[in-house]
């Protein structure tokens, strides 16, 4: 219950995930399903999604999957490859724990467009805090 709680506190309360209007897809324990709908507000200069708003939506799902586990974490290193323009409608994050460790755990996010086209991937290790 802790989780729904965490999921609930994301989508009601200020913060970067209700700022940038990330909605929640599905939820649980096997899959974690992050879309953002693309505004002008979300755009580079060449009409493109700011890398910035693929990051976050990449570290956002993948904080959520190490949070499903139950434990506090933040995150420690990621790396994120752009492979090409985030144009569309939308864009949606998927992310799967790839080694859950007993101080680390260690996770791997897709971020997709709406023609489902992969336009970023994203590795990251998330330091558990509790």
């Amino acid at each position: 219950m802790e989780y729904n709680n965490l999921l609930d506190k994301m989508v009601k309360e200020k913060g970067f995930f209700r700022h940038n209007k990330y909605r929640i897809i599905e939820a649980n324990e096997e899959n974690i399903e992050i879309k953002v709908e693309l505004n002008e507000n979300s755009m580079n200069p060449y009409g493109f999604a700011h890398g910035a708003i693929i990051f976050g939506l990449g570290d956002t799902v993948m904080g959520m999957i190490a949070r499903s586990k139950g434990r506090k974490a933040l995150t420690r290193n990621a790396n994120i490859t752009f492979l090409r323009p985030g144009a569309g409608k939308y864009l949606l994050a998927k992310g799967e724990i790839v080694k859950d460790g007993k101080t680390a755990c260690y996770l791997r996010a897709n971020i997709y467009n709406d023609k489902e086209q992969l336009i970023a991937a994203m590795t990251s290790d998330f330091y558990y805090i509790d």
